[in-house]
């Protein structure tokens, strides 16, 4: 049997994209005899506090000699001087969802500090599991060569198809955490171009991860008389989420980057039709005909599609039918789980 040691930051509990990777990761290698054992770390990564750094550093001095260590890159990356005292007698393994510099809203100066300590922690990395293609050439330019990164996209369940809301006012979804990288105030921006008001948006997600971006999302929402429009809906569990879907016509995100898109993967396995941007595989995934792609952070191109897709019932139908066909070349989990228990395996067995 083989076996791993996974340590996360925060509860792996948490609803985001990222920790629901990690949850399937560890369910599916686990039911393919892999011994998992989860060390979950404090939740101020990846800056971390100086208690929340010692607890780290005490969490890898405590396993034992040889063991492979898989280590969310939110916490990797702030960690290389403990990385780099047990890279000799651990098989260290990163898992990168987004380098810690490319997140959205960083000022230089800390964008430049999490670069050069990520840097170092990769250095020292055996092997390093990245979710999307995109990231490959950023590890590379990290100074991390070919062959030690290996990509492992994540996968989609097969859904039930949502039933829509069979009523003349289009039920937009958007599920992202609000923070500055997901575009929600782009978003808004461009909704209230839009001169169709036969729409109404739901959005789901974390509101308490990033307050300033909320703060400043409600404030838009007044000014630009979208208040009765939108609604900010906060997290919910797997029942609350899947009743949104079933009930959603079009999936909206407006996202500035991504590594892979699991939001939309899981959309189109309902075969809900997309609207969102050309970053991640989103491209690769709506295809030419599940959905209309925009750039990233063009409120223009945005407002144009929303208007182009709310104001044709018969658009709509045709990308749904097209979302639906996008549905059945979707990669499953298991393939993700296969690819996975591989790579470990190169660095378990040597």
């Amino acid at each position: 049997m083989s076996s791993l040691v996974f340590i996360v930051p925060g509860s792996l509990q948490s609803r985001t994209g990222g920790y629901e990777y990690d949850r399937r990761l560890i369910a599916g290698l686990r039911a393919r005899g892999w011994s998992i054992q989860v060390h979950e770390l404090d939740d101020s990564f990846p800056i971390p506090t100086p208690a929340a750094r010692d607890h780290a550093a005490r969490v890898l001095a405590g396993i034992g000699d040889g063991a492979t260590v898989l280590i969310d890159g939110l916490a990797l990356g702030a960690l290389p001087d403990e990385i780099e005292r047990v890279a000799a007698r651990l098989h260290v393994v990163g898992l990168i969802h987004l380098p810690l510099a490319a997140e959205i809203g960083l000022d230089l100066e800390t964008a430049a500090r999490l670069k050069a300590t990520e840097q170092r922690a990769l250095a020292a990395a055996a092997l390093v599991i990245v979710t999307g293609r995109d990231t490959v050439a950023a590890l590379e330019s990290y100074g991390v060569e070919p062959e030690r990164i290996a990509v492992v996209e994540p996968g989609a369940d097969r859904a039930p198809l949502a039933r829509g809301s069979g009523g003349s006012s289009v039920q937009l979804l958007c599920v992202a955490t609000a923070n500055p990288g997901k575009g929600h105030d782009i978003l808004f921006h461009a909704l209230a171009r839009v001169p169709q008001r036969n729409w109404h948006l739901s959005c789901v997600g974390s509101l308490d991860r990033h307050p300033p971006t909320v703060e400043r999302l409600r404030a838009t929402l007044r000014k630009k008389g979208l208040m009765d429009q939108v609604s900010l809906v906060g997290e919910r569990d797997t029942a609350g989420l899947e009743a949104f879907y079933d009930r959603a016509d079009l999936f909206v995100l407006a996202t500035l980057h991504e590594t892979y898109g699991m939001a939309v993967a899981e959309a189109l396995a309902r075969g809900l039709p997309v609207i969102s941007t050309t970053t991640g595989a989103i491209a690769e995934l709506v295809g030419d005909h599940a959905g209309v792609l925009v750039p990233p952070g063009d409120e223009a191109a945005l407002a144009g599609a929303l208007s182009y897709v709310l104001g044709d019932a018969r658009v709509r139908e045709q990308l749904a039918g097209g979302a639906r066909r996008a549905r059945e070349r979707l990669p499953t989990w298991d393939e993700a789980f296969g690819k996975m228990s591989a790579a470990l395996e190169r660095v378990t067995l040597g």
